[in-house]
């Protein structure tokens, strides 16, 4: 089977999010088949990538699909606070420990990736490195 999605930047939005679907579901079963811990999404995703990284498909073959689901990101969240409803206790001392976890966990994430990308700009600015830009 030959998967080639590069020359089709102009599919429809629908079809950009049916395609997004069939790679979620192609990672739910590949998770299942060899019994991988991570969650089929991670594993759709890494097919995507694979396929970015390998050439055989664009970001625009799927920039319109990917951009609906981001912009009705709020509906995938419903069953989380459907579930919030169900699990009083995290309104109260446990939720705001959650949350603390949550916070410090997401400032440390910004640190980490603010000192690494200083770390690096100051690499790529050194007068021994090289200038030339690839494309």
């Amino acid at each position: 089977m030959r998967i080639e999605l590069k020359n089709h930047p102009n599919l429809s939005r629908l079809a950009q999010i049916l395609l997004l679907l069939a790679f979620w579901q192609a990672g739910e079963a590949i998770v299942r088949l060899a019994h991988l811990p991570i969650p089929g999404a991670i594993a759709g995703m890494l097919l995507v990538l694979a396929l970015f990284a390998s050439g055989k498909a664009s970001v625009t073959s799927m920039k319109r699909g990917a951009e609906w689901f981001l912009a009705e990101m709020l509906l995938f969240f419903v069953p989380a606070v459907l579930a919030l409803l169900d699990h009083g206790e995290f309104i109260g001392i446990v939720g705001l420990k959650v949350l603390a976890v949550i916070f410090a966990g997401t400032i440390i994430v910004m640190g980490v990736t603010a000192i690494a990308i200083d770390i690096g700009y100051r690499l790529m600015m050194h007068p021994g490195a090289s200038r030339h830009v690839h494309h």
